[in-house]
């Protein structure tokens, strides 16, 4: 997903293709990926599905929990009231092993800790969203594990939160050295921290999640993090896509609930719960892609059916209609839909 570095109206995500989208596109199924290994990391909310026979977390439903920006506020991050905000982005800060939001503001930041007690203060909790489609991810430039664990621990206390997300995308996703490096750091902060919540925000298709995203799983796997969700990002599939959002989102989630069932060795209800289910509101950053309120709504009920464990949108900062009714170029726009709506419309929708 895009950062808030505020780039200009309509400028597409930096690694989206014309025939790709912001998936990286190749479609692969579970055969493809790298065996995983037999100590498998049921995730979290899927293991409870598994002692009670329920999906979802622990019986508690589908939650809703948009990306929002940590560093300026929207009028619509209320809407929906969600349980958890998705805080974007904490990148380094340069090529440095220092996080920082958006690669620029400090994670201790007077004003970002001003933002999270407002978002927080009726009870809803935030998880530090680390990576993005922009900027550079921890990953790639801290030197070793321990020293890249301190770096997402530090985020984490800043923010005051037990819940990580990490948004791997574009070329970030292919680098198998920062792959095998995040997973060793996030395993070695999990042992510190045996309360943390991991979560891995991947590009989906509606064949599935690809080679790539199978790869950093297994290499999940391989150094025993324990996952808690898988959420998909469905969208911007590519101009072969052009239609049914909705349908689309679904397809995906169909697919890569296969391949989450044969990953972690979960029952059907299991990889449910294991899921968490992200869309691109409004006009999406490939041409004929659209993503309505109907969609929102199709979404959400599919995930109250299945058990999925959470759904959220990029972004609060989108949920709006743009001045003139749509976004005014080729592109999606960066503080509106690009869709016929009233604010907050679709953090509504995703609520249920």
């Amino acid at each position: 997903m895009r950062s808030f570095l505020r780039p200009a109206a309509g400028l597409t995500c930096l690694f989206a293709m014309a025939v790709t989208g912001c998936s990286s596109g190749t479609g692969a199924t579970s055969d493809s990926a790298p065996a995983p290994s037999k100590k498998a990391s049921a995730s979290a909310s899927a293991s409870a599905s598994e002692a009670d026979g329920s999906a979802g977390s622990a019986g508690s439903g589908t939650s809703y929990a948009p990306y929002v920006s940590a560093t300026e506020a929207a009028g619509t991050d209320d809407a929906g009231s969600p349980s958890t905000y998705n805080l974007a982005f904490v990148i380094a800060d340069g090529s440095s092993c220092t996080p920082a939001w958006n690669g620029t503001d400090a994670v201790g930041s007077s004003a970002v800790k001003s933002r999270i007690s407002r978002l927080t203060k009726d009870g809803a909790s935030v998880r530090v969203s680390f990576g993005g489609a922009s900027g550079k991810e921890l990953a790639t430039t801290c030197s070793g594990a321990s020293q890249l664990a301190a770096a997402y621990g530090a985020a984490l206390d800043a923010a005051g939160s037990t819940q990580a997300d990490f948004d791997i995308e574009g070329d970030t996703l292919t680098d198998s050295g920062s792959v095998a490096l995040r997973s060793e750091a996030i395993a070695l902060l999990q042992r510190e921290r045996p309360d943390l919540e991991v979560s891995f925000t991947l590009p989906v298709m509606p064949s599935g999640l690809d080679s790539d995203s199978l790869a950093l799983l297994a290499s999940a796997n391989k150094y025993d993090v324990q996952v808690s969700t898988v959420n998909i990002m469905t969208m911007n599939y590519g101009e072969s896509y052009g239609g049914d959002m909705g349908g689309y989102a679904l397809t995906s989630a169909k697919a890569a609930h296969a391949q989450l069932k044969k990953v972690f060795g979960l029952s059907d209800a299991g990889a449910w719960g294991g899921m968490a289910l992200t869309s691109m509101i409004g006009v999406n950053d490939v041409d004929g892609e659209t993503f309505s309120l109907s969609d929102a709504k199709e979404v959400r009920a599919f995930a109250e059916q299945e058990g999925v464990a959470w759904v959220s949108m990029w972004s609060t900062f989108r949920d709006q209609q743009c001045a003139n009714g749509s976004s005014g170029d080729d592109d999606a726009a960066t503080n509106c839909s690009g869709v016929t709506q009233s604010s907050g419309a679709f953090g509504e929708a995703f609520a249920g």
